[in-house]
């Protein structure tokens, strides 16, 4: 609904619209139209579905209006008049009720359809006239360029998946549409559309007190409520800051396991599997069975379009990981990217297969005893990956994790998840084995200084802005962003990755703080948080590249204060990564 007033007086006597008024208590805009008040109301409760039940409109409808529903709008026009009491004195002239979308998030829907090439999205906006003008320029640029120079990942209508159907939608648009003027809070979480995908450890991580979140429809957990508390949302330090910093300490010094089912992971095989790797990444593949890359998917502009962790399984096969929330989106480019003339199958078996995380000095322990498999240094090298039985069954497993700790991802069977689980937290109980979630990785990756996606690695940089050339391989004969890769080396760049620790008090970095030099603002943060083993405020940032050296001496301003913010050269855990090799 929108209401519109009758004549104000005041606003005939300028000349001059007033400002437009956004109210949180009256949940609603207040603005000017013409010399009469506007009164926009989203209300928080009764909502109704225009069309229902399809939600849908008859392809006769034309700009279709609805009978009003005053009283159901009274709480909040009551606020809003008393926020405004000319709009009071001047009355109501006239009720205006339509349809408006609403995606589950808000945000418009922009950007290629999964599936199909060349044919694009650009629909969805709730808020068309904050909206219409940058949706079209950068889906222009997108279509035109292959890029945007914004970050499109929270537009990019590949954000939902098939879990995404009319009811999750319903539910998670009311929602969206209710909280409209609510401010969310870090890490708040909210009921709707969730459980949509679980592991088959759901409930029992469940029973022992696992918090979830939610990505890509993928309930994973966050942290563990030991003691039935819950959390108290704030930009501050808050109730659950001690139970993460004691997840963060089993990973680091005892052995810790997460349920990371939600990684999208394809198969990739073919006699030209190989080739086809390579010249779609900036790293190389490697060559000898069980060898494994971190690789990037790059634009022709050479930006960064995907990170997938690659391991080689066979001659032709190559096992492809990367983030929950790009899995529609790096298939797409997984599978349009191939030529007539390459021989590859590309297969997306994210549903397939669950991943265990198992971390921590004792974790070779643990795993050696529900393993025949030899895990030493010279079997079982870093970086490395195999098919092996664990607990009597076969499992892949990856030396590798995201926590910087001597580690294995196993990545069973989904129905073999169970049994896993349940023989490595009895074969760890010894050695003091602990649940962790997603908060206490954020935590170690910080003090690792690893790099996240959709955070430091989007399409609007490249990986020298990044500070990842050592993943670029120039020695290749081509991949897709090479020629680009090579010109930026040798121009001007606008902004440069930075690493840095951050004096802090009861607040960390969340992303999207400017960064000062005096009174000049030279970047923005892009993530952040408090790395609880080395006890430091650390963060990430982009900014210009002639205040990037290390010792760089910066300004962050966090939560209104200025907080002074020292540029690192090196991983504040282990620079050597000497326990990852261990």
């Amino acid at each position: 609904h929108y209401i519109v007033t009758g004549p104000v007086k005041e606003f005939s006597e300028r000349d001059q619209e007033i400002q437009v008024i956004r109210d949180p208590r009256a949940s609603s805009y207040l603005r000017q139209e013409q010399k009469s008040g506007l009164i926009g109301i989203y209300e928080q409760a009764n909502m109704t579905e225009a069309w229902a039940p399809s939600g849908l409109p008859p392809w006769e409808s034309d700009s279709e209006l609805f009978s009003d529903d005053l009283p159901r709008l009274m709480p909040w026009l009551e606020h809003a008049m008393e926020r405004m009491p000319l709009f009071e004195d001047a009355g109501i002239k006239q009720v205006v009720c339509g349809a408006i979308p609403h995606s589950s998030d808000g945000a418009p829907l922009l950007g290629p359809v999964t599936g199909l090439k060349n044919f694009w999205n650009c629909c969805g906006a709730s808020f068309g006239i904050a909206q219409a003008a940058g949706c079209g320029k950068y889906l222009t640029q997108w279509m035109l360029y292959g890029d945007s120079e914004i970050n499109m990942t929270g537009f990019d209508s590949r954000r939902y998946g098939d879990y995404a159907d009319k009811s999750y939608m319903n539910a998670k648009g009311f929602q969206d549409y209710q909280r409209t003027y609510f401010t969310p809070m870090p890490g708040e979480e909210l009921p709707a559309g969730r459980s949509r995908r679980k592991s088959p450890l759901y409930k029992k991580l469940k029973d022992r007190g696992c918090v979830f979140t939610e990505t890509f429809g993928w309930e994973r957990p966050k942290w563990f409520s030991l003691d039935g508390r819950e959390e108290n949302y704030s930009r501050r330090h808050n109730n659950v800051f001690d139970v993460v910093r004691a997840e963060c300490f089993a990973v680091r010094e005892r052995v810790g396991i997460l349920d990371l089912t939600g990684f999208a992971k394809y198969d990739v095989t073919g006699p030209d599997a190989e080739s086809y790797l390579n010249r779609i990444c900036a790293n190389t593949m490697p060559a000898k069975q069980g060898g494994m890359v971190l690789a990037h998917v790059l634009s022709d502009a050479g930006r960064i379009g995907a990170e997938m962790t690659i391991t080689r399984l066979a001659d032709n096969q190559f096992y492809v990981l990367s983030a929950a929330g790009a899995e529609l989106r790096d298939l797409d480019y997984l599978t349009q990217a191939r030529t007539a003339e390459e021989d590859v199958d590309i297969v997306n078996i994210t549903n397939d297969r669950g991943v265990l995380i198992l971390a921590g000095p004792r974790s070779r322990e643990v795993l050696a005893k529900v393993t025949e498999e030899k895990l030493d240094n010279a079997s079982f090298r870093w970086l490395s990956g195999k098919e092996m039985q664990v607990a009597g069954l076969s499992t892949r497993a990856l030396r590798v994790n995201y926590v910087g700790e001597l580690g294995w991802e196993l990545h069973p069977p989904m129905e073999h998840m169970e049994t896993i689980f349940d023989a490595l937290w009895q074969a760890g109980e010894e050695f003091g084995i602990t649940n962790f979630g997603l908060y206490a990785v954020d935590s170690l990756r910080m003090e690792k200084a690893y790099r996240g996606w959709g955070a430091e690695l989007t399409n609007e940089v490249t990986m020298i802005d990044a500070d990842m050339e050592r993943f670029i391989k120039l020695d290749k004969a081509d991949f897709v962003g090479k020629e680009a890769t090579l010109r930026q080396q040798q121009e001007e760049r606008l902004f440069q990755l930075v690493y840095f620790e951050i004096e802090a008090t009861d607040s960390d970095v969340h992303g999207g703080e400017p960064i000062f030099i005096a009174d000049k603002c030279i970047g923005i943060t892009t993530s952040g948080g408090y790395g609880h083993f080395v006890q430091k405020s650390l963060g990430f940032g982009y900014v210009d590249p002639g205040n990037s050296a290390p010792g760089t001496e910066l300004d962050v301003d966090l939560l209104g204060a200025r907080c002074r913010a020292t540029v690192l050269k090196d991983p504040v855990y282990d620079p050597e990564n000497k326990r990852l090799r261990a």
